[in-house]
């Protein structure tokens, strides 16, 4: 059975709001055994009095054990199931920024690294540059022409930048070249069907180009390949869920995730979790439903950086009332994925969730973390479960069968 499909045939509108709070890789580790995660040890009394109306749970994003990207985990939050759509982050970063994809465009979303005098990677992240400086690399890489194809290259956000080829049979059919790891060189392209291995040698091409353009301007001297794919055409968020729907967002990789499945994307110039709440406010009366993303969680949790992970979300209770004080109808509060800093990088790990309404039976927990949650009466779910719970709250679901 089509789930989205039966989703919107029994959707109401009602008018009722719900605002899908996600802090990217909220779930976390102790640093050491018998410890607190981030979530555990900050201070969050915010958080912690909304378990009174609220109930708790832990989610696997893809299925246990799979360490999902971002991707997956915010297609998940909304509902399309990541095992049956998996979508290349190089759309998402296009759309991210903006870019007009037409459905035959192959995009990829691409870091500048560094390397050494062997070729081998010694920071896949080429220190985090700054997006000024990224943009400088772009620029160079722009003089790259390759017969037969247009290139598109656009800066994104730091380190990040996203390039899009247009042309006929072109395939997003490719490996990423990003071995995870430093101390190794950098993948060489490869196709995974036949059908890609045209727009793997454009892309071979264009990788080698790139390496002679950016030899002398280190620490950005290389970059990789990463989520090569093409628009899937997806059933759009807003029909499916029938609610106007918004995007606060900082990062583009998740404005673009917005713009895949149809949702607004507000323009603003929100950095702080207080800003970001700000914008809601603003568009209020606009929107039935919000999608509010904060990044930083993610970011420190992949730098292993525990206090200023915690920080983060301090910040983000800090400016919950601001939230509150619009009286959503539904506030779901979780992840998009786990990132302890313990590990320094996605993690398997189920994600908390917190769904506040006036309908759900209580938790007796009276804090908002990890083990809380353990023993909560959301119980362990999938993501994709928590639309379909939040619209249930919402009294926006109506009855399944006669």
């Amino acid at each position: 059975m089509d789930k989205l499909k039966l989703i919107h045939d029994m959707a109401v509108d009602n008018g009722s709001k719900i605002v899908l709070l996600v802090m990217d890789g909220l779930g976390g580790l102790p640093m050491q055994a018998g410890g607190k995660t981030a979530l555990e040890a900050a201070r969050t009394p915010n958080m912690d009095a909304l378990t009174a109306r609220a109930s708790l749970g832990l989610s696997d994003v893809v299925a246990p054990g799979f360490s999902p990207g971002s991707g997956p985990g915010h297609m998940a939050l909304f509902g399309y199931d990541p095992l049956e759509n998996l979508i290349g982050r190089g759309v998402l970063e296009a759309l991210g920024v903006g870019f007009e994809l037409r459905p035959d465009d192959v995009a990829i979303r691409c870091n500048f690294c560094t390397i050494d005098a062997d070729g081998n990677i010694t920071d896949r992240r080429a220190g985090r540059i700054p997006t000024d400086e990224a943009t400088k690399r772009v620029e160079l890489l722009r003089q790259i022409k390759i017969p037969g194809v247009e290139i598109f290259v656009e800066p994104v956000k730091e380190y990040r930048f996203a390039v899009v080829l247009r042309g006929e049979g072109l395939s997003g059919d490719i490996d990423d070249t990003d071995p995870q790891r430093t101390g190794v060189p950098i993948l060489p392209v490869t196709s995974r069907t036949p059908a890609a291995e045209k727009t793997a040698e454009i892309l071979r091409q264009f990788v080698a180009a790139g390496e002679k353009l950016l030899a002398d301007h280190a620490p950005a001297n290389a970059f990789t390949l990463r989520g090569v794919a093409m628009d899937p055409g997806l059933p759009k968020f807003p029909e499916v869920y029938r609610m106007k729907s918004a995007a606060v967002a900082v990062y583009p990789m998740y404005k673009g995730v917005s713009r895949l499945v149809g949702m607004d994307v507000i323009v603003h110039d929100a950095e702080s979790p207080a800003e970001e709440f700000a914008v809601v406010k603003e568009y209020w009366d606009k929107y039935d439903f919000f999608f509010v993303h904060i990044k930083k969680t993610d970011s420190y949790g992949e730098d292993g950086n525990f206090e200023a992970r915690k920080k983060v979300i301090e910040a983000v209770d800090a400016a919950l009332p601001d939230l509150l004080a619009l009286k959503p109808d539904v506030l779901v509060i979780t992840g998009d994925h786990s990132t302890p800093a313990a590990l320094k990088r996605h993690s398997w790990h189920p994600v908390p969730i917190l769904l506040a309404a006036d309908t759900v039976r209580n938790d007796p927990a009276t804090e908002f973390g990890e083990t809380a949650c353990l023993h909560g009466s959301l119980g362990h779910i999938r993501h994709t479960d928590i639309m379909p719970l939040a619209l249930a709250h919402a009294l926006r679901l109506g009855k399944y069968g006669a």
